[in-house]
């Protein structure tokens, strides 16, 4: 068998693609997260000792803002996990303002800080490795908590309505 190579002229992505990309999944989570009974969030869990999805969702934003940080400055502090919301109205109000920093900060991003390769609590990556791992393990937990929504008799979201 023969695989012929193309030459590609544009990404297949562009940093504008990426961040709609990645908003596109934070609105999906933040339906999910809004979609659990205020008093199941933090203490349901499929099959203990799994987390509950509060605490998955404290981990996403902890994960999103480290990137954010961390392609803004080079530097990639671990996350202080201790100081993670800890009520569905903490969790829905801090996504939405890191949402919003995404937004409005992305574009301030050099892109070079994409190349560079940076110590991650979990290891050595460049900054588009970080980027995509964050959108990755945001889907992982949301497929997660798609099971814990389910378990408890409610329906999740339409996973393609990002």
């Amino acid at each position: 068998m023969t695989t012929q190579m193309h030459e590609v002229s544009a990404p297949a992505l562009t940093l504008a693609g990426f961040l709609d990309h990645w908003l596109g999944h934070r609105r999906l989570t933040r339906r999910v997260i809004a979609a659990f009974p205020e008093d199941q969030l933090f203490t349901f869990s499929a099959a203990p000792p799994m987390r509950s999805f509060g605490e998955m969702g404290g981990e996403l934003h902890f994960v999103s803002a480290m990137t954010l940080d961390g392609l803004l400055s080079g530097e990639w502090k671990e996350p202080a996990w201790a100081a993670a919301p800890r009520t569905q109205a903490e969790l829905l109000a801090a996504w939405d303002a890191l949402s919003a920093r995404i937004e409005a900060e992305f574009g301030q991003i050099d892109p070079a800080m994409f190349g560079r390769v940076a110590p991650l609590p979990w290891g050595e990556m460049p900054g588009w490795v970080a980027a995509i791992y964050a959108v990755d393990n945001e889907v992982h937990h949301r497929g997660q908590g798609y099971v814990y929504l389910r378990a408890l008799g409610t329906e999740p979201p339409a996973f393609y309505g990002r």
